[in-house]
């Protein structure tokens, strides 16, 4: 009989987190700089870079069978390790390709199909098989910690990727862009395989017997999809995300069409934002690890609470437009950070916790499921976003109208994914036990799991 492997230390959350600081160093490259000199430089159209970074999103879809490789293996850390190389391959291929278009248009846009294509699936092999061993080895005190932890130290990677690689870009050229590109690429990648390589506990070998009664992925991806808990958790992720993503490319031009507000205040404005999701993150980690109990340790509650909050700012940035700049939007937009933090942190430990609802055999598949899920509205969101405002303003007079109708929609989303996670099965942290030096016992209450 073996015995249970001890959760993950606090350290050894932070060498996860590195994961998700290497893949957003890359993914910041594909979405900000290279976007920037395809529309800039290579003057193209602005619609090339938005369909590649569309079908990095497509990609997502296959992610159930990333995590359906990984429990059919049962082993997570070479599909880390593999999907990194992949997404790393692939952000260097697309600086080529971006490169190569210089001088010769068809052939630089072939390869950038191929390696956005290819970031896609590194990015999703990865990020659910890193989530996936998250869920296997943090506590359930821990999980509103380990999301926060692995969520701020992936938008680290953004934040000190992006102006080094500006620095060492000047003055741009193609080469260039290949070498830096190269670069963080390679230190990515040693980062990530370095960090995640021996945290994984091994786990006995399987008998012959069992190792070939390992059903097909299609009968493993309808046994979860059958399930109810999977299903609403599936519904709610896609909701949301569409609601958390579908303000992401309205927003600033609302502030600057609206409330007359400079290129540079609205800048300061999406700041603002970020800071209050960080805020949001903070307070629900703090709360969970250090506080805990049926109704503070319960990221089901958390989840609620964040879509509401998220909701009721929504309106009030909607109510805001017609009173004019007398309206507090800074305050609004920071609530509405602040919102989408704390439901962003308890989803993804509730996440963490379903996963493993239905045993180790399928909890790759479940989590890919919802990754996908997570990916495809977030793709989704921002091209929704601004469709509805140009569709709504074929039919509205005044533009603060049409951004109206959109946010208020984006606000009732938000209330029915708060609708839906209020029915899905849940976890709740016990008060007594010290989530810093045991491992806190759980019961199970009808509602919402840890994510």
């Amino acid at each position: 009989m073996t015995s249970q492997p001890s959760s993950f230390s606090w350290l050894q959350i932070v060498r996860l987190g590195l994961v998700q600081t290497a893949l957003g160093a890359v993914i910041v490259l594909m979405t900000s700089t290279i976007n920037r000199v395809m529309v800039v430089e290579l003057a193209l159209p602005a619609l090339v870079p938005g369909a590649l970074v569309a079908l990095h999103y497509a990609a997502q879809v296959l992610r159930p069978r990333w995590g359906y490789g990984s429990d059919i293996g049962g082993r997570r850390t070479p599909w880390i390790v593999g999907g990194m190389a992949a997404l790393c391959l692939g952000g260097f291929g697309a600086a080529v390709a971006t490169a190569l278009a210089e001088t010769s248009l068809s052939a630089g846009l072939t390869l950038a199909v191929a390696a956005f294509l290819l970031v896609g699936m590194g990015a999703g092999a990865a990020g659910t098989n890193l989530l996936v061993l998250l869920a296997t080895g943090v506590e359930s005190s821990r999980r509103g910690a380990a999301a926060t932890i692995v969520w701020v130290m992936m938008i680290a990677g953004f934040a000190v990727t992006a102006p080094l690689a500006g620095h060492f870009l000047d003055p741009f050229s193609g080469p260039r862009l290949v070498a830096v590109s190269g670069t963080v690429s390679l230190v990515a990648f040693a980062v990530a395989a370095l960090a995640v390589i021996g945290l994984e506990p091994r786990r006995p070998a399987a008998s012959p017997p069992q190792q070939t009664e390992k059903p097909p992925f299609r009968a493993v991806l309808a046994q979860v999809l059958a399930e109810p808990a999977a299903r609403r958790f599936t519904v709610f992720i896609f909701v949301s995300m569409l609601a958390y993503s579908a303000q992401e490319l309205i927003l600033e031009p609302y502030a600057g069409l609206v409330f007359a507000m400079s290129p540079g205040a609205t800048t300061k404005l999406a700041g603002l934002q970020h800071g209050g999701v960080l805020a949001g993150m903070l307070i629900v980690a703090g709360i969970t690890v250090f506080v805990g109990g049926p109704i503070l340790g319960s990221l089901k509650v958390w989840t609620a609470i964040g879509c509401a909050l998220s909701a009721l700012a929504l309106g009030a940035i909607a109510l805001g437009g017609p009173i004019g700049p007398e309206f507090p939007l800074r305050a609004a937009v920071a609530a509405l950070g602040f919102g989408n933090g704390v439901y962003a942190v308890a989803a993804i430990g509730s996440m963490m916790a379903l996963a493993g609802r239905g045993g180790e055999a399928e909890r790759g598949t479940r989590m890919g499921v919802w990754g996908a899920a997570q990916g495809v509205a977030f793709g989704a969101g921002g091209f929704l976003g601004t469709l509805a405002v140009d569709l709504a303003r074929l039919v509205a007079t005044e533009p603060v109208t049409a951004y109206a109708v959109v946010f208020a929609a984006e606000g009732v989303l938000f209330i029915v994914a708060m609708l839906i996670a209020l029915r899905v099965e849940h976890a709740s942290v016990g008060r007594r036990a010290n989530p810093l030096t045991q491992t806190a016992s759980f019961h199970l209450t009808p509602g919402f799991d840890a994510r």
